[in-house]
């Protein structure tokens, strides 16, 4: 099957790149349904990092400024209350990623205070491929991380949550051909998309998945009164790191919150990483960011809920 023609190509400018949500922006263009748009987008620090930089390069970097979003782009006949479809047709990566642990203080990541030191690691992306310590590579499965359509709520908005019409949602199943569904707030809706990511496991539990620069190509639709709460998906995944090639091991969390039972899953997980595995605590924690799922086993038997972290075993040589 050939590659659709691509309609519009968005190119990350000053003109075309904005790091918050806001209703007021003029659209880059304006496209009919089932106009297919080639965006570029650039990681999540707008290529301050690269194979070069260190820890204190990234606990240096003012994160006031994150997300640069390409766009937005307006849908010709998209009305609030309708949906805005935008269908995922190829997302292709630069050949460089990043994961960065921010310095505990700053308060990102699921163990971030277990992490008062900056950590970052330089991802060598080879075709589907991501290269990791002592010979570990994780397959990538690349999504963009941050996507939706603007506020009805005037001025800027932070594009660190997200929200109803979407924004960092951080779902890595929406990989080439997922359909995303966003509830349309204003006229044209105002799509905009960044915060790619090449690989990530459910949780992105040090605070990044493996940060890319992207080609992203999109095709959007209109359905009309939809009536939409939050944005909804379909997908074919995959679902997890190396679907279908072989086992996992899981460590569970046994708490009476869910945030605390995935903070001893994970806790867990590292200690078996560093036990078994040889890694160090950090580069364990980059890793379980990477390619380790966060998985809600119950919610039903109270006190007490489990989460548990699953661990592909095809990632090691």
């Amino acid at each position: 099957m050939s590659d659709p023609p691509i309609d519009y190509h968005v190119a990350a400018t000053d003109a075309t790149v904005n790091s918050c949500w806001d209703n007021s922006l003029d659209p880059v263009v304006t496209v009919d349904p089932g106009s297919v748009v080639q965006f570029e987008c650039l990681d999540v620090h707008s290529g301050r990092l690269g194979p070069e930089s260190t820890a204190s390069d990234l606990a240096a970097l003012d994160t006031d400024s994150v997300h640069p979003l390409t766009g937005p782009v307006a849908v010709e006949g998209a009305r609030p209350g309708d949906a805005l479809v935008v269908e995922l047709l190829d997302l292709e990566h630069h050949g460089w990623g990043f994961t960065g642990v921010l310095p505990g203080e700053v308060g990102l990541g699921l163990l971030a205070d277990e992490f008062p030191d900056p950590a970052y690691h330089y991802w060598e992306l080879d075709g589907d491929v991501g290269r990791f310590v002592d010979g570990i590579e994780v397959p990538l499965d690349p999504f963009p991380g941050n996507l939706g359509v603007a506020p009805e709520a005037p001025g800027e908005h932070s594009t660190i949550p997200p929200r109803r019409v979407g924004g960092n949602l951080d779902v890595k199943h929406l990989t080439a051909g997922a359909a995303v569904h966003f509830p349309v707030a204003v006229d044209g809706a105002l799509f905009s998309i960044g915060d790619c990511h090449a690989a990530q496991g459910d949780g992105e539990v040090c605070g990044n998945g493996i940060e890319a620069p992207m080609t992203v190509t999109c095709r959007f639709d209109v359905y009309e009164d939809a009536d939409l709460d939050a944005p909804r998906f379909s997908t074919t995944g995959p679902f997890s790191a190396g679907d279908a090639a072989g086992p996992v091991v899981g460590t569970m969390g046994v708490e009476d919150d869910l945030r605390a039972a995935a903070r001893s899953a994970v806790r867990s997980m590292l200690d078996h990483l560093v036990a078994e595995r040889g890694l160090t605590r950090t580069e364990a924690y980059v890793l379980c960011s990477a390619a380790v799922d966060l998985k809600i086993n119950e919610v039903v038997n109270a006190p007490n809920w489990v989460v548990s972290a699953y661990l592909p075993e095809c990632i090691f040589p």
